[in-house]
């Protein structure tokens, strides 16, 4: 009679394999989200559309804006994190990384246009930035997860800056860029920590959206602040 292999068995180094797959789909598809993203930005500038949308953009009401890119997100993020379908979480994405093609126009435009070089400096500094941060989640093998209560309060009160600066008209200046940057920081330190140790191994669609989301904040402080300076 054969042996037969206790349920409970597992092979030595299966699960390192399974999760060491599940990373490498991840980071392959948050690459695919930032070439997605670089390709809208340059279809809308090589076709002019880059301008008469950034001028759109700024005669209309920035929370308006704001609160249909944050309800486009969330609603992106939602179906990513619960649908079954393999193809509405790539929907998912691909819309998320439209929407933040489109809102990223009118500070793309104005650093193109009144700073040039600006931009080319900010994509250096943010992979610098977001790649060491990753660096250090993989060789420490740190759990981060307690970032998370930091990042949901930071979040909040930063929503709460943007929202009083738009209605009260204060200005945001270096020292909230250079904030938001490093929370942007925390939070890819805390999405690769979730990457390495908790996301679910079929999601990687979702992982990838949430770690290409803190990757283009950090990108847009960075640009931000740089353009600031010109």
């Amino acid at each position: 009679m054969e042996n037969v292999p206790d349920s409970n068995f597992s092979l030595p180094g299966i699960g390192a394999d399974s999760r060491a797959a599940f990373i490498t789909r991840t980071y392959t598809h948050v690459v695919g989200a930032i070439l997605g993203f670089v390709l809208v930005e340059l279809a809308l500038f090589e076709s002019g559309l880059a301008g008469a949308l950034a001028r759109w953009m700024f005669s209309f009401n920035w929370i308006l804006i704001l609160g249909a890119f944050m309800l486009t997100g969330w609603l992106a993020t939602r179906t990513a994190r619960t649908s079954t379908s393999l193809g509405m979480q790539y929907f998912a994405l691909a819309a998320y990384v439209v929407a933040e093609a489109i809102i990223f126009v009118p500070l793309l435009y104005l650093a193109d246009t009144k700073a040039p070089g600006t931009i080319d400096s900010a994509v250096l500094v943010t992979v610098l930035g977001a790649g060491g941060l990753m660096f250090v989640a993989h060789r420490t093998r740190k759990d981060f997860s307690f970032l998370r209560a930091l990042l949901m309060w930071g979040g909040v009160l930063a929503l709460v800056a943007i929202v009083a600066g738009v209605v009260f008209g204060l200005a945001l200046g270096t020292w909230f860029s250079v904030l938001m940057i490093g929370f942007a920081g925390a939070a890819v330190l805390y999405d690769t920590s979730n990457i390495i140790h908790h996301y679910p191994e079929d999601r990687y669609v979702s992982a990838a959206m949430e770690l290409f989301a803190s990757i283009a904040l950090m990108f847009w402080y960075v640009l931000r602040l740089l353009s600031s300076r010109n």
